[in-house]
């Protein structure tokens, strides 16, 4: 199975040839990927090397002569380090685009934490109106991308990682999948997370909700899911930095008792390189630890 990132590179490379409004920056990271498309569209593929706040200023420039910019590379260089640009050549002017990352929160532990990028979405929260996906296998990760190839004019981040669920999930629009059905509790399960909890609530009776679109936040689909299984109880299994989405389900759920537990990736820094599955195992994610807290929160 090939990677989301190599899924990437192949689909975008596709939909340049088919739509004269698309383009794509780049930061070397990822330019082998375009090497041919770069040939072909030499004028729509740019590179603009280790400089990812002028990788987010031409991805505003290109949207503002009415292309449709696709700005990608790690996740950490891609919201973290140009934030300001973010806010200002997208958000203040306006403008629409997509940025797919890389790295997520450890995919790649000997890179050290610049590579990290735990808050990447609970920094985006902070500006308005951004679409966000998190695919969890690359077939879903290219149906999200075509998506928001073709959105308009909107402001799309698409979340790309290593980490991956074994089969695909049929995806599209913004809506919660519900995966399984149970009575003592709802359990949302965000992007490559879901395997895990899968296993994790194994013979539990608790009902599975799968995302891929984190933003806007299905509380229709949760509220829903709650009164199915007449419990109020909600987990959030994010792959990102714990407790991102809860004030969203409160929101949800703002009318009705409820108890919200949010799991993700701890704030504390881990600072030992290891394995991406030593790291989900030490911030509680793999289907032992999200089993133990699952089970001690809804008390099953």
């Amino acid at each position: 199975m090939d990677t989301m990132r190599e899924r990437f590179a192949a689909v975008t490379s596709r939909l340049l040839d088919e739509d004269p409004r698309l383009a794509v920056v780049l930061a070397d990271i990822g330019v082998d990927g375009f090497a041919d498309a770069a040939r072909r569209h030499p004028e729509r593929v740019v590179n603009v090397g280790i400089r990812e706040q002028l990788l987010v200023g031409v991805g505003g420039g290109l949207a503002l002569a009415g292309l449709r910019p696709v700005l990608h590379t790690f996740a950490s260089f891609l919201v973290e380090r140009p934030f300001e640009q973010l806010k200002l050549d997208f958000g203040h002017q306006g403008t629409g685009g997509v940025l797919v990352s890389a790295g997520a929160s450890y995919d790649w532990p000997s890179g050290g934490f610049t590579h990290m990028a735990p808050g990447d979405v609970a920094l985006l929260d902070t500006l308005d109106d951004w679409t966000v996906h998190v695919p969890g296998h690359p077939d879903e990760a290219e149906t999200l991308l075509r998506e928001a190839a073709a959105a308009g004019d909107d402001k799309v981040y698409v979340r790309l990682s290593v980490q991956v669920n074994e089969v695909p999930r049929p995806v599209g629009g913004a809506g919660f999948d519900t995966v399984r059905e149970g009575r003592s509790g709802v359990v949302v399960a965000v992007g490559p997370m879901l395997d895990n909890v899968l296993a994790a609530t194994e013979g539990l009776d608790v009902t599975v909700l799968y995302a891929t679109t984190v933003r806007p936040f299905d509380g229709r689909a949760l509220r829903a899911a709650t009164g199915t299984a007449g419990s109020s109880d909600v987990v959030l299994v994010e792959p990102y930095l714990a407790g991102t989405s809860t004030r969203h389900a409160n929101d949800a759920l703002a009318d009705r008792p409820h108890r919200v537990l949010g799991l993700g990736v701890g704030r504390r820094e881990l600072r030992r390189y290891g394995q991406l599955a030593e790291h989900l195992a030490a911030h509680g994610l793999d289907p032992q630890g999200l089993r133990a807290r699952i089970t001690g929160f809804l008390g099953a």
